[in-house]
């Protein structure tokens, strides 16, 4: 499987202006600039979609580990702050909220920290990047 997204950028870092399309059209030319990025401007930025993918990733994969062990959830309700400091981004912490009739604390953790340690995107944020580039 393979997904994509497209950013266009017009003029500098500071005063420029881009947009963020996604395959799947849920962001279609959304506005992204230094100042959604740095200051409270309209649109999105990268951290933030990071914040939503990692969201999204962990707790759909908390729902499969959960449910491996027997104990399918109600409902798990994730936020997830991304952190980017001196040029990098520098923490992702997960606050999870769930609902998970018959489990005790101890598997509730164990199966949380599974999740956090195997959803694609908390593996991606600890990988290699790789590049192709060209001029056009």
């Amino acid at each position: 499987m393979s997904r994509n997204a497209t950013a266009l950028w017009h003029g500098g870092g500071k005063d420029g202006h881009g947009h963020l399309t996604t395959q799947s059209g849920v962001l279609k030319e959304t506005q992204y600039s230094f100042k959604s990025r740095f200051e409270d401007g309209p649109g999105t930025n990268p951290e933030e979609l990071i914040a939503a993918a990692h969201a999204g990733c962990f707790t759909m994969k908390l729902s499969f580990v959960l449910g491996e062990a027997g104990f399918p959830p109600e409902q798990i309700e994730t936020k997830c702050d991304i952190t980017l400091a001196d040029g990098a981004i520098t923490k992702s912490h997960l606050t999870v909220k769930a609902k998970v009739p018959g489990i005790d604390k101890e598997k509730f953790d164990a199966c949380a920290e599974d999740a956090k340690k195997n959803c694609p995107v908390s593996k991606l944020l600890n990988t290699d990047i790789s590049m192709e580039a060209a001029l056009v």
